[in-house]
């Protein structure tokens, strides 16, 4: 059985889908005003591996990944320039081409790291009237009071407020950083609707609403987008840490008080990176993107390995000491499977390592079924590979089971480079699937084509629908 660490109940749960062979997932996605850094990233391969094991495990994904391309507000509290704004004026661009232009990095980084790119990515501009809808349904149930400044939700009469971090409401008021704005009844109040008035009355991305000209706050694309993809009801919603106690307690008192989602079973929060066991952030000048690493000569994978080798929950210290174990690790794991590929064997010999791979791979699913356990998934992977390399003769059973548990385990790690040649469970799928369109038997096709896609391929047919081609949709 998995186990997931659910944030909201505050221990592992077994995972048990609502819908059987199937998983709807939601993740807080970029806010495209600037290069992601390693954090952004950290959370974003946090997510692939989530998503990598129960594809292992053959379930069904539906997943959606947000671009916050208006609305989020430099502070937590609604204060300050929309994050859009402040890089349009930084870069005199207009702040579509910025969240374009963002957007484009974002996806290139997803990619070179690996990561399986989401079912849907939709962006909050392109769903205004859905967000309009959920502020609407707000005001009708009698959660909402307006300001001269926009429209705003009224956390005392959620009396769950607080129930995702743990705080009360009480406590998170005594707690507050920020002295109460002269119109807001408590400092958690958030914004739903700004209006173009004050500081806001040259702002370039507005609509209409029935409330006036305006934008909307960050944190109702949330609810609005996942009930428009996912609907009512689904299994997880994931995001970092600092996420909890405002944007996440702020979507829970949205989706409850709108009835727009009823029900997400498991919250899952990754931690983040530190640098040096410090702080990282732009002002300590700290901040890393990709492409810094990869300009020092560094394998995007490299990064991949680091963060595999924490707990997606605890915080990852970058150091470069640890990116260079990253990238000799990497390199092991290819020079070692690339040598399987090509090694030669004697034909004479009929023994076979089943019981080695079997013991290897138990450790593995037994790691990453306990809340995606990578460290000691990866500590698999590397105790196989040293056993293996002991063995001086292989045949050619035994190469073909080096080269499966290879190819099996990176179906959640993630980490092989050149796979190359499919691996011949994919192609005899495909060979099954292509006897089954022969005979015309549609359904079994389509059931054999959904196996072949949970193991990471997807098999498009050409024209004539004769022949087929197959993509690593994984790499």
């Amino acid at each position: 059985m998995i186990k997931f660490y659910n944030t909201l109940k505050r221990k592992k749960e077994d995972f048990i889908p609502i819908k059987k062979g199937e998983v709807k997932i939601y993740s807080c996605g970029p806010t495209v005003y600037f290069t992601p850094h390693i954090g952004n990233l950290r959370a974003a391969l946090f997510v692939d591996v989530l998503k990598r094991v129960l594809r292992y495990y053959k379930f069904k994904i539906y997943d959606v990944v947000n671009v916050t391309d208006v609305g989020h507000l430099v502070s937590d509290e609604d204060a300050g320039e929309d994050k859009m704004l402040k890089a349009s004026k930084r870069e005199n661009k207009d702040p579509y081409e910025i969240a374009r232009y963002y957007e484009e990095i974002y996806i290139d980084n997803l990619k070179k790291l690996n990561i399986i790119l989401p079912k849907y990515m939709p962006r909050a501009t392109e769903n205004i009237v859905e967000q309009i809808k959920v502020i609407q349904e707000l005001e009708n149930n009698g959660f909402t009071y307006k300001t001269s400044d926009g429209i705003y939700f009224d956390v005392s009469k959620f009396k769950e407020y607080g129930k995702l971090s743990g705080q009360s409401l009480d406590e998170k008021k005594a707690g507050a950083r920020v002295k109460l704005d002269d119109e807001k009844k408590n400092p958690q109040d958030f914004a739903l609707w700004k209006f173009a008035v004050g500081d806001n009355k040259n702002h370039i991305m507005k609509w209409d609403s029935p409330w006036g000209e305006g934008f909307p706050g960050w944190h109702i694309e949330c609810t609005a987008m996942s009930n428009k993809y996912l609907g009512e009801n689904f299994d997880i919603h994931t995001g970092g840490i600092d996420h909890i106690p405002v944007h996440h307690e702020n979507e829970i008192a949205q989706n409850t008080c709108s009835k727009a989602i009823k029900n997400i079973n498991f919250w899952m929060h990754n931690d983040f990176f530190t640098v040096d066991n410090g702080k990282m952030s732009k002002s300590l000048g700290n901040t890393y993107t990709l492409q810094d690493l990869i300009d020092k000569g560094y394998s995007p994978l490299a990064l991949r390995e680091v963060c595999l080798r924490t707990h997606y929950r605890k915080k990852a210290n970058f150091t470069f000491e640890s990116l260079d174990a990253g990238e000799n690790n990497l390199k092991k794991i290819n020079d070692f499977y690339t040598k399987f590929k090509e090694i030669k064997i004697d034909e004479n010999l009929d023994s076979c390592l089943t019981k080695i791979p079997e013991k290897y791979l138990d450790k593995f699913e037994d790691a990453i079924k306990d809340d995606l356990n990578t460290p000691l998934a990866l500590a698999a992977v590397y105790e196989f590979m040293t056993e293996i390399n002991r063995k001086q003769l292989f045949s050619l059973c035994d190469k073909e089971e080096i080269l499966n548990f290879m190819e099996r385990t990176d179906i959640v790690l993630g980490l092989l480079e050149n796979k190359g040649e499919i691996p011949q469970e994919i192609l005899k799928l495909a060979q099954e699937r292509k006897i089954a369109r022969d005979k015309k038997d549609w359904k079994k096709s389509d059931e054999l084509r959904d196996k072949i896609k949970l193991l990471g391929y997807d098999i498009k047919d050409t024209k004539d629908t004769k022949e087929a081609y197959i993509l690593n949709i994984i790499k």
